[in-house]
């Protein structure tokens, strides 16, 4: 059989190359520390590696969103931590304006201290994160959540929405509260409040409500006093009922409640007792009535009395709200809590798609699995030197050699 010149070097070209591509391959291996390095080295290991991938970049992703959420919720905890200790000092002045050795400059500068307060918690209200957003908006979180209108009040003008993150595959967190659950809502568990009408003339006022019968089956309604005073008598009626005799500091029981009256009422009086999701559950409101009572001097009995139910009003009210916002904050930990548990779990299930990962790419960090891939290097680089050495001999080959 003839074998043309060409033929021999297209042939040792071909075996050249191919362990020179063996050797390489190996090589890279080293180089990558895996054993599959292309798709071609395991089809379906590297095929099962891309998913394993793909999930590892998605347990990766929602890390990250829980970090986020740590953040959003952490500063929101801090936020909330200031609105109680703002409600526990603004009670404390309401207590000292309660006194009634204070003149009224004094209550004067009670209502200095108090609206500090005030504008400390409009501004934690209105607090931003990192971002620039703010927090207590719902959705409307580029603008300030609670603006002050011409005459002073405070109004919310976000929206009732939460922000959520998803923190895991199956679990949707959410991030924020608005500022209406924090800021003008009371606890469910909240009790009874009681507030006098703007226009009572008489000096009646009232230390209560509180309950004695929560099973009274007239438990959970709103009851209003009415007085009236006719031929030197004065009288009550409970939501239009029979009148009844007014006794100066006797209590009044109704619907499982007892109020204290004292005082002389005027006819066409009232006081209203209702539970405190009904009233008045807007904390700013709470502050302004208190202001407005405290930085009004107080010359005639009528207007002592107002000054003293409104104090006792705005005291119940604040501990509604502090209730409130306590309740909010303890969301806000369980939330926190939940991130540590999930992120747990998340960091378990990523070690495992690591470990699976490493085990289809065949990771050399195994020793076993490193001394075989050396040793076929050796080999390679063997089989490379030889397939060299045999070109350059039938290189040299000639028949002008024998003669």
């Amino acid at each position: 059989m003839r074998i043309s010149t060409v033929t021999m070097y297209e042939q040792s070209l071909s075996a050249l190359n191919r362990q020179q591509g063996e050797f390489t391959r190996v090589g890279q291996q080293i180089a990558t520390g895996r054993r599959v390095v292309n798709p071609s080295d395991d089809p379906q290991a590297a095929s099962r590696a891309v998913q394993v991938a793909q999930s590892l970049a998605v347990t990766g992703q929602y890390a990250d969103a829980r970090v986020s959420a740590r953040n959003a919720l952490s500063q929101e905890e801090s936020v909330l931590d200031s609105v109680g200790d703002a409600i526990a000092s603004a009670k404390t002045q309401m207590i000292r304006a309660a006194s009634d050795t204070l003149s009224d400059a004094d209550r004067d500068s009670v209502a200095s201290d108090l609206r500090g307060i005030y504008e400390t918690l409009i501004g934690q209200a209105n607090a931003t994160d990192g971002n620039g957003r703010h927090l207590f908006g719902g959705y409307q979180d580029a603008s300030e959540p609670f603006v002050r209108a011409a005459d002073g009040s405070v109004s919310y003008v976000g929206d009732t929405n939460v922000r959520q993150q998803r923190i895991d595959a199956s679990r949707t967190l959410p991030v924020t509260d608005n500022g209406k659950t924090i800021f003008q809502s009371v606890h469910s568990s909240a009790g009874y409040v009681a507030e006098a009408a703007d226009g009572n003339a008489g000096n009646v006022t009232f230390n209560g409500p509180r309950i004695i019968d929560e099973s009274d089956p007239a438990f959970g309604n709103a009851f209003q006093i009415d007085f009236q005073v006719a031929a030197g008598a004065t009288t009550y009626t409970v939501n239009g009922g029979a009148p009844q005799p007014y006794e100066d500091g006797a209590p009044i029981t109704v619907g499982g409640l007892s109020i204290t009256l004292k005082g002389t009422p005027a006819d066409n009086d009232s006081v209203t007792m209702d539970r405190a999701s009904n009233m008045n559950t807007d904390l700013f409101k709470t502050f302004e009535k208190a202001l407005a009572v405290l930085e009004q001097p107080a010359g005639t009995d009528a207007q002592k009395a107002a000054r003293s139910n409104t104090i006792n009003t705005v005291m119940r009210e604040l501990d509604n709200s502090l209730d409130n916002v306590l309740t909010v904050r303890a969301s806000v930990g369980a939330r926190l809590n939940e991130l540590d548990v999930v992120d747990s779990v998340g960091a378990n299930r990523k070690l495992n798609y690591t470990e699976n990962l490493s085990n289809l790419m065949g990771d050399l960090s195994n020793p076993a699995t490193f001394a075989e891939v050396v040793s076929e290097y050796s080999l390679r680089q063997v089989s490379l030197e030889a397939a060299r050495k045999a070109f350059v001999d039938i290189k040299g080959t000639s028949l002008f050699d024998r003669l």
